[in-house]
């Protein structure tokens, strides 16, 4: 039972530098890039699932973010851990016109998500994601140079509901300074 469910909810964990916006964002430029390179790098830390059947799980998340070169966007790659299970995670998002377009696992086609929509204010990312019936939404919001929030909600009806949250932290090499005599 669990372990059926650790890849779905985990997949929403996993897309941590993604978040959807329902007002038309300007084309992806320079500033969005702002934003992606902020992301890179190595992240971790727990989240925990707030709503529904599983409320109350906690999980570890080990990421590495990378910017697509030229283009606008990146890649997410790592993994979430449940006590002992550990579950592969990969998020894909790029710059598609005035929005963004990606996918988590293999998309909705498969045992996914599809990211529909984007949209890139300052330091933080909304984006729409999507599989079959559920209608969701993540929010990225950098909070200075080595921290971020991830908030992952699903409509309910008409309303929004908080199902996910995490705190990711930078990680970093600490070199012990000294000196020599």
């Amino acid at each position: 039972m669990f372990s059926r469910v650790t890849p779905f909810v985990l997949g929403f964990a996993s897309l941590v530098a993604f978040g959807s916006a329902m007002v038309a964002p300007a084309e992806a430029g320079s500033r969005d890039k702002v934003f992606f390179e902020g992301v890179a790098g190595e992240w971790s830390g727990p989240g925990e699932i707030v709503a529904g059947k599983y409320k109350g799980t906690k999980f570890k998340c080990t990421l590495t973010g990378v910017t697509e070169g030229k283009s606008t966007g990146m890649t997410l790659d790592g993994h979430c851990r449940v006590g002992f299970f550990k579950q592969p995670m990969k998020a894909t998002i790029m710059a598609d016109g005035r929005s963004y377009k990606g996918k988590f696992l293999d998309g909705a086609a498969g045992k996914g998500l599809d990211i529909v929509s984007g949209n890139v204010t300052g330091q933080k990312m909304v984006v729409g994601i999507t599989r079959a019936r559920l209608n969701g939404a993540m929010i990225a919001r950098l909070q200075g140079k080595n921290s971020m929030t991830v908030t992952i909600s699903v409509k309910v009806d008409e309303t929004m509901i908080p199902v996910i949250g995490m705190s990711l932290n930078r990680q970093t090499d600490e070199i012990a300074v000294g000196s020599v005599e």
